[in-house]
């Protein structure tokens, strides 16, 4: 039963309770020699003893429609306001508040308030974090990454290019005329263009992932440009100047990476689309691919990836969103909440 329909039943009860009492006690205090007088006696063509319970029926749905609306108001604003506790927003300020709420407006504030003092040390420890990780990373790491990265580049994703492009060469030229071997050699064709993606996605995970001296968003454009170079992809990008925390900056990066890495290695995607913007002291990351899609809720609890990178969306107090619809692609969006706009990369 809905909250009006509650308050109407209420009051119509109420009334009727109230109707009958005030009859008895009248009919105690003067009683009546001839009862059939209740029932003869018409308003408007209506038994005066029918008038006495329909008034009241009557009197009780006008309360309780009214006093539902009013609560119903009510109820609508405390949702509203959590609803933006829940998203990081900034409570609204109404006008003219509710002033039988005042004392629930209060708590609310001190709830955001807390959350909002959570966030921000929640992002304070992730920007000393990425401070200390990038004053301790040993430049033989590094150069080993980047050695490792230059020999796979220069030795198996060549030849891998050069497999797919004889493959290609074999199948268009030269086709066998037996149908089974003719399957067998595009499967194959398939496996090489599949191993060159794998490549690419371990290349991406093998650069080093410091942005080191580098801003967020330039660092997303180097590693677009670098992915347009090597992967046919259509890439459609929306990035925006700001600053904003070292902490932030880095999970944001590793998240994006984690992201590319997936489209790469298992969304057969023809097309990228990467938002990074800041509206209202928050920033949106949204990566979006045209790929196969998957079963979001089959792979929440065994993907190491997605676990990843919701972790790094919650270590700097933001939310993490997916959506994947299969042969519709997949939408990542992680919104993250700007406390202190004075603790930003540079300080």
């Amino acid at each position: 039963m809905s909250m009006m329909a509650r308050h109407v039943v209420t009051a119509v009860l109420f009334s009727v309770f109230v109707t009958i009492i005030v009859i008895g006690l009248t009919i105690f205090t003067f009683p009546l020699d001839n009862w059939s007088i209740l029932f003869e006696r018409t308003i408007s063509g209506i038994p005066f003893i029918f008038l006495l319970f329909i008034v009241p029926v009557l009197a009780g749905v006008v309360i309780g429609v009214t006093t539902g609306w009013y609560w119903r108001q009510r109820f609508h604003w405390i949702d509203r306001q959590l609803d933006e506790v829940v998203k990081g927003q900034r409570l609204s300020n109404d006008e003219e508040p509710y002033k039988e709420l005042d004392t629930i407006k209060q708590r609310i504030e001190q709830i955001q308030e807390k959350f909002m003092i959570q966030t921000e040390h929640a992002q304070r420890l992730a920007t000393e974090r990425a401070n200390e990780r990038e004053k301790s990373l040993q430049e033989v790491v590094v150069q080993e990454r980047n050695r490792l990265a230059r020999e796979l580049h220069d030795s198996v994703s060549q030849q891998l290019f050069a497999a797919s492009m004889m493959m290609s060469a074999i199948n268009d030229a030269n086709p066998p005329e037996n149908d089974s071997i003719k399957k067998q050699l595009l499967t194959v064709e398939r496996m090489i263009h599949q191993s060159q993606l794998e490549m690419r996605a371990l290349l991406l995970h093998l650069r080093p992932v410091a942005l080191k001296g580098k801003s967020l968003q330039k660092g997303v454009e180097e590693l677009l440009i670098e992915l347009t170079q090597k992967v046919p992809m259509e890439i459609d990008t929306k990035v925006e100047s700001f600053e904003v925390a070292k902490g932030i900056e880095d999970q944001l990066f590793r998240i994006l990476q984690e992201s590319i890495s997936n489209t790469l290695r298992h969304a057969n995607a023809t097309k990228l689309s990467v938002l990074l913007i800041e509206r209202d002291d928050i920033i949106i990351l949204r990566v979006a691919d045209n790929g196969i899609g998957f079963n979001v809720e089959q792979a929440r609890a065994s993907s190491y990836g997605l676990q990843n990178m919701r972790e790094r969306a919650y270590e700097v107090g933001g939310t993490f969103k997916i959506i994947s619809l299969p042969d519709q692609g997949t939408q990542l969006e992680v919104k993250v909440p700007r406390i202190n706009k004075e603790d930003e990369r540079n300080d």
